[in-house]
C-alpha cells in the first residue's frame, strides 16, 4: 500500500512541476514575443487600410500588400487623418488604427460608449473614408475594411476570416469576390441599406453598380450573409458623419 501511495505522491508532484515549468515557459515566450506580435499586427492593420483605398502591389488577380518595409511611411503618405467617432463627438487620435473593434462591440453590448475608427486618404487628388468592421461568418471571426467616397460609394474592400471553409466561405479573401464590392452604393434614394451578397442576384458579372448586390460565393451561403450584416449593421454606424460632410 505505501508503494502504491508514494507512487501516486511521485506522480502528482511530476505533473504539477510539470504544469509549472510548461506554464512559466509559455509566459516567457509570450512575454519575448510581444513586442513582434504587436508590431505585426500594427503592420497589417496598415497594410488592410490602406489595400481598401486601392493602395496596393497586386498583379492582375492576386492579392499583395504594401511591402512591410515600407508600409509605415506609405501608411503616412496616404492617410492624412485618422478620426475617432464616439457618439456625436469626432476627434482626432494618430494611433485610431490601433482600436481594438472586437473589444468595441463588447462595450457596445455592455451598454458603453464604443469607439468608431475612421481613417481619412488622398490618393490621385481623391478622398478615401476607410472604416474596419467585424462580424460573424459560418465558423468564426470574419472582418475587413471598405475604403468609400463621400457618397458612400465603394472605391476598395478587403475581408479576412478566422476559420471559415477552405475553397468555400474562405474565399472571401479572394480578388474575384472583393473587387466586386468596388463602385457599389451603400445608399438606395438617399436612404442606407448596405449591400447584399445574393445567391439570387441576377447581376453575375456585377455590371450594375447601383442594385446594392454583389454575387455571392457558390456553398458559402452562410459566409455571404455574415458579409452582408457585417457591412449594414457596421457601417450604418458612420452615416451621421457622412450627412455631416454634405453639410459642411
Amino acid at each position: 500500500m505505501s508503494k502504491r501511495t508514494e507512487g501516486n505522491v511521485y506522480t502528482v508532484l511530476f505533473a504539477v512541476g510539470m504544469v509549472v515549468i510548461v506554464g512559466a515557459l509559455l509566459a516567457f515566450l509570450a512575454s519575448f514575443f510581444k513586442p513582434t506580435i504587436n508590431e505585426n499586427k500594427r503592420v497589417e492593420k496598415q497594410q488592410n487600410i490602406l489595400y481598401a483605398m486601392g493602395v496596393n502591389e497586386n498583379g492582375e488577380s492576386d492579392v499583395k500588400f504594401v511591402s512591410k518595409n515600407v508600409v509605415g511611411e506609405t501608411f503616412d503618405k496616404y492617410i492624412t487623418k485618422q478620426l475617432v467617432i464616439q457618439g456625436e463627438s469626432v476627434s482626432e487620435d494618430e494611433n485610431a488604427y490601433l482600436i481594438d473593434i472586437k473589444k468595441e462591440q463588447t462595450l457596445a453590448k455592455e451598454g458603453k460608449d464604443r469607439r468608431f475608427p475612421l481613417f481619412v486618404g488622398e490618393k490621385d487628388e481623391k478622398k478615401y473614408y476607410i472604416v474596419p468592421i467585424r462580424g460573424k461568418g459560418l465558423w468564426d471571426a470574419i472582418w475587413g475594411y471598405v475604403g468609400m467616397d463621400e457618397n458612400m460609394v465603394v472605391q476598395g474592400a478587403y475581408f479576412d476570416h478566422k476559420g471559415e471553409t477552405a475553397g468555400l466561405g474562405a474565399n472571401i479573401k479572394l480578388r474575384f469576390f472583393m473587387d466586386d464590392f468596388i463602385g457599389e452604393h451603400l445608399k438606395k434614394n438617399g436612404s442606407f441599406v448596405g449591400i447584399k451578397v445574393s445567391k439570387s442576384n441576377n447581376d453575375p458579372t456585377n455590371e450594375d453598380k447601383m442594385d446594392n448586390e454583389v454575387d455571392a460565393i457558390a456553398g458559402a451561403t452562410i459566409t455571404g450573409d455574415g458579409v452582408s450584416s457585417m457591412i449594414k449593421v457596421e457601417l450604418k454606424n458612420y452615416v451621421p458623419y457622412f450627412e455631416n460632410l454634405k453639410t459642411n
